[in-house]
């Protein structure tokens, strides 16, 4: 890791990463009780998420060799979170700092399962992305098997999304595959910002991971998961997935387009980051020789076993688990004779 922001080559460069993730990571705190609750306080625990980080988890325990390429600041709380990265199994060798902070967001789940967030983010660390700093990593995206980025990166700053779009197109043009998931956050960027970085972008994509109807109607102006795959496809990108709710995604990869039932996890605790690990792990597959549909369907139990975690990276499965839930989903499917439309 270099120890400053220029962005300054590393000096050694290790070859054949199966997954690069580009993007932010953030200190993730949770607080113990719902934040209209917290007038007198409430008990909080600190960790470590941010998209790029979650997915580049799920990448390590789909069995990818995945460095993070992100740039984090020089406090104190940069020290565990680095750690922690580590501690997953992503390289973290090629992470530049920047004397800002480090982004953070506040988590609270209530009693009714849902979520609520609050970000800082102005000026972090994060946000200095540039095409700089990609310039100084276009070894490793060149020889890497697969690139992950998102629009959470790509709205950081005017900087984070030329450094996106560089990235993208450098790993596509040097034969990668890309994945993609717009990701759109109102407090970040505009609706009119976004679909321009993201109509850049889809035709370099291999996988466009979404949602609906949250990203849908932002993005393509439609709730429905079918039509939302085809307007993304229209835009460039060869194959869309699409969240529609917790027990389904529709996948469409130019030939057909299936709903997928999801493996049910009997014990949800928190959500949060379940889209990352999806395409951390479907990406991972991917690049070490799966099937779409094997890719796919490992993703989805990562996903669905995440979830039993709090926070983003609470809980990354272990690809033995995930494989073993995605033979037996696929088992019972089979079994009960269960279409996939």
């Amino acid at each position: 890791m270099t120890g400053s922001g220029s962005a300054s080559r590393s000096t050694s460069v290790p070859q054949g990463y199966d997954v690069l993730v580009l993007g932010e990571v953030l200190v993730e705190i949770h607080a113990e009780t719902a934040l209209r609750d917290a007038a007198d306080g409430t008990p909080a625990r600190v960790s470590f998420s941010g998209d790029a980080l979650n997915a580049a988890a799920a990448a390590v325990a789909a069995g990818a060799r995945t460095a993070l390429l992100a740039v984090v600041g020089e406090d104190e709380l940069s020290v565990p979170l680095l750690a922690r990265a580590a501690e997953l199994g992503v390289d973290v060798s090629h992470v530049r700092r920047s004397p800002r902070p480090n982004g953070a967001y506040l988590l609270c789940a209530d009693t009714e399962g849902d979520r609520a967030f609050v970000y800082w983010r102005t000026g972090s660390a994060g946000s200095t992305l540039s095409v700089e700093h990609v310039e100084s990593w276009r070894e490793l995206l060149t020889g890497s098997k697969a690139l992950i980025t998102s629009g959470i990166a790509g709205a950081l700053s005017p900087s984070s999304r030329e450094a996106v779009l560089l990235a993208a197109r450098t790993v596509h043009e040097a034969g990668g595959h890309l994945s993609y998931d717009p990701n759109f956050r109102s407090r970040l960027t505009s609706r009119a910002e976004a679909r321009t970085l993201l109509a850049r972008i889809a035709p370099l994509a291999g996988l466009l991971k979404t949602s609906c109807p949250a990203d849908a109607l932002a993005m393509v102006d439609t709730d429905d998961p079918a039509e939302a795959a085809a307007r993304y496809r229209a835009l460039g990108a060869r194959t869309v997935a699409v969240t529609a709710g917790a027990d389904r995604l529709l996948l469409d990869d130019g030939t057909e387009a299936a709903y997928l039932p999801v493996p049910v996890n009997p014990d949800p605790v928190d959500a949060t980051g379940a889209g990352d690990c999806f395409t951390g792990t479907a990406t991972a597959r991917l690049a070490l020789g799966d099937t779409l549909a094997d890719a796919v369907a490992h993703a989805m139990a990562a996903a669905s076993l995440s979830v039993s975690g709090r926070g983003g990276t609470g809980r990354v499965p272990d690809f033995t688990e995930t494989a073993a839930l995605a033979a037996a989903h696929r088992a019972h499917l089979l079994g009960t004779g269960q279409a996939t439309t």
